[in-house]
């Protein structure tokens, strides 16, 4: 009888199923877990089993929820961090696992828009209705089968162009102090470089210089040639991180479709923060200036997105920007970046100071791609112009003290006669474009005694 009674309710909740399979007006049961405790930006569920990375609803009311993503569990408690703000959740509400994501927004029709890092968009204008769609992480492209970095990439900067030459797919780290025309670079970088599309990514900056970049350091056209992903210092961390991956998912979309990317992200530093603040929250040690180990597989994890496709036909050329705060060069996120990076080109307060813009220290600075995509010619000269500048800036002062004696060496005195010829070489204007063909002619002039 209790057999008989067990096999009649299995067939009606098999029928049950079967029902719900085939007409999706019946609802579903969704396991849900419950919220119980925030401690600083964590949040902690009991009740639900899910991987990490998975995108959760917290249920505040009929009308209103908080989206948060899966970034730990321990002892049956599952570690959630927020996208969005927090200011109306509290123990007890219901936590249901996201199992419809789709995907954020990519294609043709954002260009021209500002977006955050959920998709949304920032500008007020509406988004075409036919996008495809995007996840934030993608499997890498095997480092065998990548296509070798061969032909040099004109920037429109005649330093860069000259003595730091960058090729196309080569991702490049900006390292600079506060305050030292980072941004007027990166605009003349947008406006001059040869590539298909730029994509922008403004990671943890202020409100305030997100709006003045838009208007005050992009011009119109490069407006409406780039896509903006911002996502400024009060968004949440995650938020912050997802800023930097949609904007890096965008740039991988139309490489695929054989295109050639300028990727310019500010900044790197700020991304390495966000992950911190995660890191921190989920009880992971810090090891080095309060960054956790997690922190530094986190940044090639996202470098490593950038470069050239299979077939070479399309390509990512990155600008990460880097900020030795208190000017520390040596500084942990700093020094991870110059690691994994092709590249840095550092900027100099000093140079700032007395008015010398692109403020770019070339001794400091170097492109490791750049000997195998130019000629010997080119090379000897970006070679013989770092000899001489470096020659008087080791003499510096007792050249402006005025110990030295002309005709003492040789070298030296060359370095003198050439000074205010190679500084004004590496200065330029912000409206003057350099050419890659002119940069090098002017390289050679510049050396010619």
């Amino acid at each position: 009888m209790q057999t008989s009674y067990l096999s009649t309710r299995r067939q009606q909740w098999m029928s049950y199923f079967d029902h719900c399979l085939a007409n999706v007006s019946l609802p579903i049961p969704k396991v849900h877990g419950v919220l119980t405790r925030i401690s600083g930006l964590t949040l902690e569920a009991m009740g639900i089993n899910c991987k990490i990375g998975t995108r959760c609803l917290i249920l505040i009311n009929d009308d209103k929820n908080v989206e948060a993503e899966v970034v730990g569990f321990s002892s049956g408690r599952t570690f959630l961090m927020a996208v969005d703000k927090t200011y109306d959740c509290s123990p007890g509400m219901k936590v249901l696992p996201k199992e419809d994501l789709i995907g954020l927004p990519v294609g043709n029709g954002l260009i021209g828009h500002v977006l955050d890092g959920n998709g949304d968009t920032l500008d007020g204008k509406p988004l075409p209705a036919d996008l495809g769609r995007t996840k934030l992480l993608h499997q890498p492209i095997n480092p065998l089968m990548r296509e070798i970095i061969r032909n040099p990439l004109d920037v429109g900067v005649r330093a860069i162009n000259s003595l730091l030459t960058i090729g196309r797919g080569q991702r490049i780290g900006l390292i600079a102090p506060s305050g030292v025309g980072k941004s007027v670079l990166l605009s003349m970088m947008t406006r001059y470089t040869d590539a298909h599309i730029t994509i922008i990514a403004l990671v943890g900056e202020r409100g305030r210089e997100v709006r003045e970049f838009l208007h005050n350091t992009l011009d119109e056209q490069s407006r409406q040639q780039s896509i903006v992903v911002a996502a400024p210092a009060d968004y949440t961390p995650l938020h912050r991180v997802h800023a930097a991956l949609y904007a890096t998912s965008i740039a991988e979309y139309f490489r695929d479709q054989g295109k050639h990317v300028l990727l310019l992200m500010d900044s790197l530093t700020r991304y390495a923060q966000a992950h911190r603040e995660i890191a921190l929250s989920v009880g992971e040690p810090p090891v080095a200036k309060g960054y956790p180990p997690s922190v530094f597989a986190k940044i090639p994890e996202l470098v490593e997105r950038a470069g050239m496709n299979e077939d070479g036909s399309g390509s990512i050329t990155a600008f990460y920007t880097v900020l030795a705060e208190n000017e520390d060069l040596n500084d942990p996120v700093v020094d991870a970046a110059r690691s994994v990076l092709d590249g840095h080109i550092t900027l100099s307060r000093d140079l700032a100071e007395t008015g010398h813009y692109p403020a770019i220290d070339i001794e400091k600075s170097i492109s490791r791609i750049m000997n195998n995509i130019v000629s010997k010619e080119h090379i000897s000269a970006a070679q013989k112009f770092r000899a001489i500048y470096s020659k008087y800036e080791e003499n510096r002062d007792v050249i402006q003290l005025g110990i030295y004696k002309k005709g003492a060496d040789q070298e030296l005195d060359l370095a003198i006669d050439l000074r205010s010829r190679l500084m004004q070489f590496l200065a330029q204007d912000v409206d003057d474009r350099s050419e890659f063909d002119k940069s090098i002619n002017e390289l050679g002039a510049c050396l010619a005694e």
